[in-house]
């Protein structure tokens, strides 16, 4: 996530946090929680738009750090690396839920494919205030 650092649109959503102060541990989450789930406000509406065409997105990842976007989708109905989200409260004191950082593409694509498979589960790097002990899993 720190390469985005000199990315502005990032800079104007979470400028604001201190991500060093972030606790960011692995947390298994069920699909459906990313149905309704936001991105800063310099990114809305693009989830949206890439679960228009998941198929396209899909087969466009396939250069560079891509490689093998498309081969992990088929054989494990999932994306090469987890979306990275963030405790809404951390953005505005009132925020409840996760909010999509890093992953929109793949978010956009897990909402189409979900419809397909509701079952399934996906992996995350969630951000929150609050130290973890040991992993989570959400029952779906």
């Amino acid at each position: 996530m720190y390469d985005h650092a000199d990315h502005d649109r990032f800079l104007r959503d979470y400028g604001e946090v201190d991500l060093s102060a972030v606790t960011w541990d692995v947390e298994i989450i069920a699909v459906e929680d990313f149905l309704e789930m936001p991105t800063g406000p310099s990114g809305e509406g693009c989830i949206e738009e890439y679960a228009e065409d998941p198929d396209w997105w899909v087969k466009a990842r396939n250069a560079g750090v891509h490689i093998g976007v498309q081969q992990c989708w088929q054989a494990h109905g999932t994306w090469k690396r987890w979306p990275i989200l963030i405790d809404r409260a951390l953005l505005t004191p009132a925020g409840s839920g996760l909010q999509v950082i890093e992953g929109r593409t793949r978010v956009g694509v897990l909402r189409v494919f979900i419809v397909k498979e509701s079952s399934w589960q996906h992996g995350t790097w969630p951000g929150s205030g609050v130290p973890r002990r040991e992993p989570v899993l959400r029952a779906v």
